[in-house]
């Protein structure tokens, strides 16, 4: 999905491409190898991550508004708005580009790594093997299925990756997680575009899960706990695992926030496979300044300490639940960045085939969830 070439107009104009703006792309260029921002960086990404921090307030108070509205989801639609506004639109594909896109890709790993904050070894082995094997079954079958899928539509660039990630592990997080380690150029719009699409798509399923999935409840014959490891299986975002599930009661909440967090756990792992693969098929001329990237990335060794510093139960609960509402932030912020990015008009000439997978990839994770609940259950 290109960008409209009033953006790259703009970028190559006023040097507030995502390159410019956030200190990478080729580690031969005066921006990549200065050791800190440049004041002219920090001026080019101030109005980006002033509209981004307007974004996240807009979204928190639709969101206090509405509380069947997550605050993510309403960031993401926001996001979309402002960049189709008339008033907004000029600024956001000129001057606020840059900090737009910090938003994006920086705030979101910082957001991630706080995300192993929610997750405590301890809680996923008191699960049992068998809940264990059953989730990574489902994740196996939404990845490899919806990849699948995807490629066999024929979408364009990493959309079905992008697409399966999501799906299989945890929404938008999960999205921007896996785009961090596929070596691209920061100015590659077709890449931004792909993860911008991408989180659009995942987020709107997700948030539809939350009126659907009640509502197939009774249908269905599952009980409370049923449904609870059904949602935590199958939905993507953890805000929307837990509006769905507390529709059926505490113990469907208890069980659909453990069955998604160890969705959550296998984020490292899927990272690093994705990285591997993308090392051993791709050569490294091929890649961001000829440098491939990392196996681990460093955001997700990040994720990993914070699971194993919550894992030694020393942070006191006024820490975690400061974390949580720094991560939520983060992450509004990241995906109100994402969202500017999307165009509405070029996703509708592309929206059959991707509707398409969305539709299928959503039938695989809810047919597999359902079917791993009903043999472990």
């Amino acid at each position: 999905m290109a960008l409209t070439t009033e953006r790259s107009r703009s970028q190559s104009a006023d040097g507030s491409g995502d390159g410019a703006a956030d200190g990478c792309g080729d580690p031969s260029s005066p921006v990549a190898a200065r050791p800190a921002p440049a004041p002219g960086a920090i001026r080019r990404n101030a109005p980006g991550l002033a509209l981004a921090a307007g974004g996240v307030l807009a979204a928190a108070t639709v969101h206090a508004v509405l509380p069947a509205v997550p605050m993510l989801t309403a960031a993401v639609v926001l996001g979309i708005a402002a960049a189709h506004l008339p008033g907004l639109r000029a600024t956001v594909r000129g001057r606020a580009r840059g900090g737009l896109s910090t938003a994006g890709k920086r705030l979101m790993r910082v957001g991630i790594v706080l995300l192993g904050l929610k997750l405590g070894v301890g809680d996923v082995l008191g699960l049992g093997w068998v809940t264990l094997v059953m989730v990574l079954g489902v994740v196996f079958a939404t990845f490899f299925g919806t990849l699948w899928l995807g490629r066999r539509l024929g979408l364009p660039g990493d959309q079905p990756l992008l697409v399966a990630t999501g799906y299989a592990i945890c929404g938008a997080s999960a999205i921007g997680a896996v785009s961090g380690v596929l070596g691209k150029d920061e100015k590659d719009e077709r890449h931004g575009s792909d993860v911008a699409a991408s989180v659009a798509l995942v987020t709107l399923c997700g948030t539809l899960a939350i009126a659907v999935l009640p509502l197939l409840q009774p249908v269905l014959g599952l009980d409370a706990t049923q449904f609870g490891r059904w949602a935590g299986a199958s939905v993507h975002d953890v805000g929307q695992v837990v509006a769905t599930a507390q529709s059926a009661g505490p113990s469907a909440l208890t069980e659909a926030v453990m069955v998604k967090l160890i969705r959550v756990a296998m984020l490292a792992p899927l990272v690093a496979g994705v990285a591997l693969n993308y090392r051993r098929r791709r050569p490294a001329a091929q890649t961001t300044g000829g440098r491939r990237p990392a196996l681990v990335p460093l955001f997700v060794l990040g994720f990993l300490a914070m699971v194993g510093l919550r894992s030694t139960g020393v942070l006191p609960s006024a820490v975690l639940n400061g974390a949580d509402t720094a991560q939520q932030l983060l992450l509004a912020a990241a995906l109100f960045g994402l969202g500017t990015a999307v165009h509405l008009p070029t996703l509708a000439r592309s929206g059959a085939k991707t509707a398409a997978l969305g539709l299928g990839a959503w039938v695989v994770v809810a047919s597999a969830s359902y079917a791993g609940v009903l043999l472990t259950t």
